[in-house]
């Protein structure tokens, strides 16, 4: 079954009958997904021996997570919307080859500036490529699958980002952190092919806008949908408490009376893939007309997570219950907030995608900063 040819900057027709896209493409999609943004997230794990490796305090070292989120927010804004606007498989080819070459300027770097300047450039990258696939896969499934297939891809990004952590735990403590970002490049290399070869071709309009417009339709997007707005903001809030956690876990896990290693540690956000499987679910249901009664469900688990995560110094199974809400609760509502933005405007699917997950962005790395300050001053 071959997948649809549709325009990447005009609405599909409902009146036309397109083929669904294979399973095998939706897999690749989640894969790449899921590859992609785990890049952005394995130095979690690992900063108490970067804060050892440079020289920097438990206090600053979140600035390496931050620097992260800084070339997220870059990417959202400079590079994502492009597939609106050029051949979304060549974008895909060239910022994977730049992406390798960033992971290994970090595996390399024997200074804080160019550690800082690598994990930009990985933030930058790995950001466009996985919201790049993102649009890519909303913009070729079909209208009644888009929730489905958008999850699907999505769950792969969720589980990228807890089995990073994991991966990167585990590499550190054989192979030191700079082992980690060397099987990073790899693991990139080795998708290339397959996504090259599989991805569906999909037409673009020919009188595209300048790249100076493109840039600035996004403000007018974001001035005018207004389920972009509210779902941007239900995005922040979520991603910086998200981030809080996250990245202080490894602060208290390494210190007594745990003093757990970086793949223990890591394996903690092994719980959190029951959140994952819930993404096609949670598409399924927008597809349905479910999307308000999913978002207040995920609210409500979101809200009743923190009070098992409040126990985690009394109790590991209430560290392991809270991750498993706030990582359900989080992924359905990301799902459900995209689905619900695609279909606003099919003809803007990566500017929708890079103005939503800016304010993912700016939550996170809001998150990141001000988690471990805190802790190095309250605990």
């Amino acid at each position: 079954m071959k997948a649809s040819h549709v325009s990447s900057t005009s609405p599909v027709d409902n009146n036309k009958t397109y083929s669904n896209l294979p399973r095998g493409v939706i897999l690749l999609f989640a894969i790449a997904s899921g590859a992609s943004v785990a890049n952005v997230y394995y130095a979690q794990p690992l900063l108490d021996i970067l804060a050892k490796d440079f020289n920097v305090s438990h206090a600053a070292i979140g600035g390496v997570v931050t620097a992260t989120q800084i070339g997220c927010a870059l990417a959202l804004i400079f590079l994502v919307p492009l597939g609106d606007l050029v051949n979304r498989r060549r974008l895909m080819a060239l910022q994977l080859l730049a992406l390798i070459s960033a992971l290994l300027v970090v595996a390399f770097a024997h200074s804080t500036i160019i550690l800082l300047a690598g994990m930009l450039a990985v933030g930058l990258l790995g950001t466009a490529m996985t919201q790049g696939l993102i649009a890519y896969a909303a913009s070729a499934a079909l209208p009644h699958e888009q929730g489905h297939v958008v999850g699907t891809a999505q769950s792969g990004v969720f589980i990228g980002l807890l089995l990073a952590r994991v991966f990167s735990g585990g590499i550190s403590d054989v192979a030191g952190w700079r082992g980690v970002y060397c099987c990073a490049a790899i693991i990139m290399l080795m998708i290339a092919l397959p996504l090259w070869k599989r991805l569906p071709h999909l037409e673009v309009q020919p009188n595209a806008m300048r790249y100076q417009q493109l840039l600035a339709s996004m403000l007018k997007l974001l001035r005018q949908e207004k389920v972009l707005q509210v779902r941007g903001v239900l995005a922040l809030l979520m991603f910086a408490a998200f981030n809080i956690f996250w990245s202080a876990l490894v602060l208290p896990l390494s210190e007594p009376p745990y003093s757990f290693s970086h793949t223990i540690i890591g394996s903690f956000g092994l719980v959190g893939v029951v959140g994952a499987l819930a993404a096609a679910r949670a598409g399924y249901w927008a597809d349905r007309g479910y999307a308000q009664r999913t978002s207040l469900a995920a609210l409500v688990i979101l809200l009743l997570a923190w009070g098992p995560l409040s126990l985690m110094a009394y109790s590991l199974w209430a560290l392991v219950i809270g991750i498993v809400l706030l990582d359900l609760g989080g992924q359905a509502l990301h799902v459900t907030n995209q689905s619900m933005i695609f279909r606003t405007r099919p003809e803007a699917h990566s500017r929708l995608v890079g103005l939503y997950m800016l304010f993912y962005a700016i939550g996170s790395g809001l998150g990141a900063i001000s988690t471990t300050a805190t802790y190095a001053y309250a605990g």
